[in-house]
């Protein structure tokens, strides 16, 4: 049997090893790669994301990547978000005093948290969206690992002319509600680190594998 393959994105914002050793036990082929012909013939595309909005969205233009996300996802082909990877995804990142443009997947803004303790980091617990299949085989009080002081705290409401409407995950720190995970067809993206979450991360990565 093949196995799917799946690019994990390089563009000098990433944790690169620690997600690569866990989407490998995946029993997914994974490649490290810019190269464009890679990203895009890929089964499936990782896009990791350690740091500063402004940054990554910078590492990103310099390989063209919101031009080959988009072209995936413009084909249904699965993208996978991960921390600063899944703020990106949204219009717009505040960040010490600075905004920046997203590669505009979904409507929001990346702001700093509204909670005293910052940086908001170790394990919690996420409200799972019912029948999603990011968080199938899960259990609702699983714990998932987060580091980070920004993220998203609105997410546009469901509306009716939606056919498919994304799946949100929410969680909480210091009493502010933001956003931990979408599952939206051919774009997951989560704020926790599912490649340091232990099992439950892992399960995660294998479900996401499993639509590839």
């Amino acid at each position: 049997m093949t196995k799917p393959t799946v690019a994990l994105l390089d563009y000098g914002a990433g944790n690169l090893r620690s997600a690569y050793r866990a989407l490998v036990r995946t029993g997914a082929e994974v490649t490290v790669t810019s190269d464009p012909d890679t990203v895009l013939g890929a089964d499936g595309l990782v896009v990791p994301g350690v740091g500063a909005f402004a940054a990554c969205m910078q590492g990103l233009q310099a390989i063209y990547g919101p031009r080959l996300i988009g072209q995936r996802l413009a084909g249904g082909r699965p993208v996978l978000g991960i921390c600063v990877g899944m703020q990106v995804m949204f219009t717009t990142g505040d960040e010490h005093g600075i905004t920046a443009r997203g590669c505009d997947q979904w409507p929001g803004q990346v702001e700093r948290l509204h909670s005293d303790r910052l940086p908001h980091m170790g394990w919690n617990t996420v409200e799972q969206p019912a029948d999603s299949t990011m968080f199938a085989g899960i259990d609702h009080d699983a714990r998932f690992y987060f580091v980070h002081s920004y993220g998203v705290r609105e997410f546009p409401a469901e509306t009716d002319d939606i056919i498919a409407p994304p799946k949100v995950a929410w969680a909480s720190h210091g009493g502010d509600r933001f956003v931990a995970a979408v599952d939206n067809d051919a774009l997951w993206a989560c704020q926790f680190h599912p490649e340091k979450s232990g099992e439950v991360g892992l399960q995660l990565l294998t479900n996401w594998v499993g639509i590839l």
